[in-house]
């Protein structure tokens, strides 16, 4: 292997294993050993098992942060941009669980680089102008916008750690309940909510789908 391929390599195995097994349950010998390598060359790339995790949990901030920052910079309504933050952060955690696991668990080496609240706080960011110009439009107080997007992407995240081990609901269904409870509130909650391609979705097939209609005998 080259050396770039080796790093990718370890990085790989590491993070399967830091997933698996959480920072403190996983050694060097155990990386060098399902690599076929041995310890000196883990520290030769990252200066041993904090350098390799950090890395890891670098990667996985980018790749969520850069879908979420992707997906809300897209122009929407406002209940639209609840339903594409939920829905993002929903399928990172269905395609890409392992990096969600380690993203989500407490290690003084992501404390230290920068873990998942860090990651919220940039996520809150991005919600925050688009909130504060709405309350702005509705006679409300923008200065408050900052609090309410802590909130939504909080409720959120949260959310998305209790699916990540309870996958008896539909990734749909899950932001569908998020965005019910964000927009409508307790006391307004519909019974049966729906995202709004959902809808869409729904509107165009019983509009396209033709009635039929009964017909007489030929004849008079």
């Amino acid at each position: 292997m080259t050396g770039q391929q080796r790093r990718d390599q370890l990085l790989d195995i590491g993070r399967k294993l830091f997933a698996e097994k959480g920072f403190e349950g996983t050694s060097v010998e155990e990386i060098a050993a399902t690599a076929g390598v041995s310890k000196p060359v883990v520290y030769e790339h990252f200066g041993g098992k904090e350098g390799l995790y950090a890395v890891v949990v670098d990667h996985e901030l980018q790749k969520l942060l850069q879908a979420m920052t992707s997906a809300l910079t897209t122009p929407a309504r406002p209940r639209e941009v609840l339903e594409v933050a939920a829905l993002t952060l929903l399928d990172y955690i269905e395609t890409e669980t392992d990096g969600f696991r380690i993203l989500v668990r407490d290690s003084p080496v992501a404390q230290a680089t920068g873990g998942f609240a860090s990651l919220i706080s940039d996520v809150a960011s991005h919600v925050e102008h688009i909130l504060a110009a709405q309350f702005a439009s509705r006679g409300f107080d923008a200065r408050v916008a900052p609090l309410y997007a802590q909130m939504l992407v909080g409720s959120v995240a949260l959310t998305g750690q209790f699916w990540l081990d309870h996958r008896n609901v539909e990734k749909a269904e899950v932001a569908a309940h998020l965005v019910n409870l964000a927009w409508n509130g307790l006391t307004g909650l519909e019974q049966r909510p729906v995202l709004s391609s959902q809808a869409a979705a729904i509107q165009t097939e019983s509009v396209s789908v033709p009635v039929p209609t009964e017909s007489g005998p030929a004849g008079g």
